[in-house]
């Protein structure tokens, strides 16, 4: 996938006055087949709309204000921001990108025996899906992710968060889409099941089931036990980018410094740079300040920080930072 300087933006209208939040504002990203990335940074940065994005599932207040979202799919190049809602829901979703939302363990229609779940999803690509190769394709799936075929025919309520996780990976991956986003997939499981959890994502690729996977999070040990690169986001943006062991062991954006200090984690390279934290609160989106984003929080602002917008500079290779400590270099 190819984003460039794609802008979504929700319209807040609260009585006679009307904001526009800026949720996503310029972003432009390549995702490469193979890949794994991880997509970071505080609550409200943008993740999840960015999401959407992708999807090209942009619903009211959500509007799509610019860019372009290329996808390159088996067919040929796709614009999706130009495709209508009905062709994506034909041709794009489930078959070529798949999401895991936020609060998936709440996706599935608890008054709904997984069978129905798997059909209602299948038929709304294909109305003329044979019911029989759905569930026979279903229970292969649930066995190539370590789930007992009797689960197919139980209702959510009776399955373990992890099983019902694994059945929600299950389902979205069906139809072998080349994409996978999954928006904070483990926020509501323990440490042992999220282990579990992750260990089926890493199955799903590695069995070639999905090409490459988008995984968004807040959590930087999780996202470290999965992803082969990071994408940090801040207040809309992107600010860096880059292997995923680089970016946790040499953060070059101090917001990036700041997000990995401020981890407690058992790691020595990441601890020996001491528990930091980052003074105060992420800016008004309706109102964002000029230049910079981060400079109002910034220990190292300087004046074109507060005037100019950094550029996205490439400072090795496959390494990329928005910041004007290295634009002045």
């Amino acid at each position: 996938m190819e984003l460039s300087d794609v802008r979504a933006y929700y319209r807040q209208v609260i009585g006679p006055i009307q904001r526009i939040i800026r949720a996503v504002d310029g972003v432009s990203l390549k995702v490469f087949e193979g890949e794994i990335v991880g997509i970071v940074g505080e609550s409200g940065c943008g993740k999840s709309t960015l999401a959407n994005v992708i999807m090209m599932n942009i619903r009211p207040p959500l509007f799509f204000a610019g860019g372009s979202v290329k996808l390159y799919a088996q067919d040929g190049v796709l614009e999706l921001q130009k495709l209508g809602r009905d062709f994506l829901k034909e041709r794009v979703w489930g078959r070529e990108i798949a999401v895991i939302p936020q609060a998936a363990l709440n996706a599935l229609m608890p008054t709904l025996r997984i069978r129905r779940i798997i059909l209602d999803v299948v038929k709304s690509h294909d109305p003329n899906a044979d019911e029989d190769e759905v569930i026979g394709l279903a229970l292969k799936r649930f066995k190539e992710l370590g789930l007992p075929e009797m689960a197919i025919n139980m209702y959510p309520f009776e399955l373990s968060g992890g099983m019902r996780q694994r059945a929600v990976i299950a389902i979205a991956t069906l139809l072998n889409p080349r994409l996978l986003i999954a928006d904070e997939p483990t926020s509501a499981l323990d440490v042992v099941t999220q282990k579990m959890v992750l260990k089926t994502f890493l199955d799903v690729y590695k069995k070639n089931i999905i090409k490459s996977i988008i995984f968004i999070t807040h959590d930087i040990a999780t996202v470290r036990q999965l992803a082969t690169r990071i994408v940090v986001m801040y207040a809309g943006k992107i600010v860096e980018d880059g292997p995923i062991e680089d970016v946790i062991g040499k953060p070059l954006h101090p917001y990036t410094d700041g997000l990995m200090g401020s981890v407690l984690t058992p790691e020595e390279e990441v601890r020996k740079r001491g528990l930091k934290y980052i003074p105060g609160q992420p800016p008004d989106l309706s109102n964002p300040p000029l230049g910079c984003r981060f400079h109002p929080r910034c220990p190292y602002a300087m004046d074109v920080c507060r005037r100019e917008e950094p550029p996205m500079i490439e400072v090795e290779k496959g390494r990329f930072v928005a910041c004007w400590l290295y634009a002045k270099k």
